[in-house]
């Protein structure tokens, strides 16, 4: 059976095993009706418009 020569130091074993599982930033896109950051396919919170039509009706005293 293969045996390890000598201890794997931690800042080795650490640095092999950061590079999973880490998150990654959605992409966010700015809204052409309203100008707010919304995730792309969505409907924008602040003004309720999606592919240039209104899905969502909002309160103007909002």
């Amino acid at each position: 059976m293969a045996v390890p020569k000598r201890k794997t130091s931690k800042a080795r074993r650490d640095k092999r095993r950061n590079s999973h599982w880490k998150l990654e930033t959605p992409g966010i896109v700015a809204c052409p009706k309203c100008g707010t950051y919304r995730l792309p396919h969505r409907a924008c919170r602040a003004c309720g418009f999606y592919k240039g039509r209104e899905v969502i009706k909002l309160d103007a005293a909002k």
